[in-house]
């Protein structure tokens, strides 16, 4: 899988992706993350990339041309997807974080300050996705986000692929609790289940306590189990 992702701080992205899981995966050669800035494609020799919108208000509008062209450098594949994130977009879960990982490469747009020129949206046409119902000061957290979590769902990034598959959201409910040593710390005990060796009670346990905790926790992810 390859991200290539537009953005003017590539340092916020590098940055994260040279630690812990991410960066294994960047050195086992299953994930490549790209950085390209915008700045390097200004026509001015200030490198500037915002300006004031036509009709007034607050803040400054990311500029077309940079964006433009620094998208149209890009080699794409034929299995590849443009995404901007923008509060205006579909949701990102569990889902369509499944749907992405099917792609060979995923090109993000990273916003700032008022957000896009409209005609960047109108040439480039990306599938626009929101982490939530919140502004961020720009497109790289959310971003790395969806980075973080597509590359979960492909082989060779964790240790064990089924980590995955057992995490929450990945059969509609939320994960069910985890217990290592010691067996009792201050007065509280492993469940006994767990400490059986019976499978398949295991599985049940485990099950039963992701119902309950969905039940309790998001009542609308519960609802959409039964």
């Amino acid at each position: 899988m390859i991200f290539d992702v537009m953005t003017l701080f590539p340092e916020m992205i590098e940055s994260y992706c040279s630690f812990s899981i991410m960066k294994r995966a960047s050195e086992a050669g299953v994930i490549k993350v790209n950085t390209i800035n915008p700045r390097d494609f200004t026509l001015d020799k200030h490198k500037k990339v915002d300006d004031t919108p036509y009709g007034g208000g607050a803040g400054m509008v990311l500029m077309a041309q940079p964006y433009v062209d620094a998208y149209e450098s890009i080699e794409r594949s034929e299995n590849s997807i443009t995404v901007m994130l923008s509060p205006q977009g579909e949701p990102l879960n569990d889902n369509l974080v499944n749907e992405l990982a099917g792609y060979e490469q995923i090109i993000l747009m990273c916003g700032h300050y008022e957000g896009f020129d409209e005609r960047i949206r109108d040439i480039i046409k990306p599938k626009e996705i929101s982490i939530g119902d919140f502004v961020l000061t720009g497109g790289e957290l959310p971003a790395l986000c969806l980075i973080d979590a597509v590359s979960r769902k492909i082989e060779g990034t964790l240790g064990k692929i089924e980590s995955a598959d057992e995490d929450s959201f990945s059969n509609g409910l939320l994960e069910y609790p985890h217990y290592t040593k010691p067996r009792e710390y201050r007065g509280l005990k492993v469940p006994e289940v767990l400490l059986n060796g019976n499978h398949k009670e295991i599985a049940e346990f485990r099950l039963q306590q992701s119902i309950e905790r969905t039940k309790k926790k998001r009542p609308d992810l519960y609802a959409k189990y039964l």
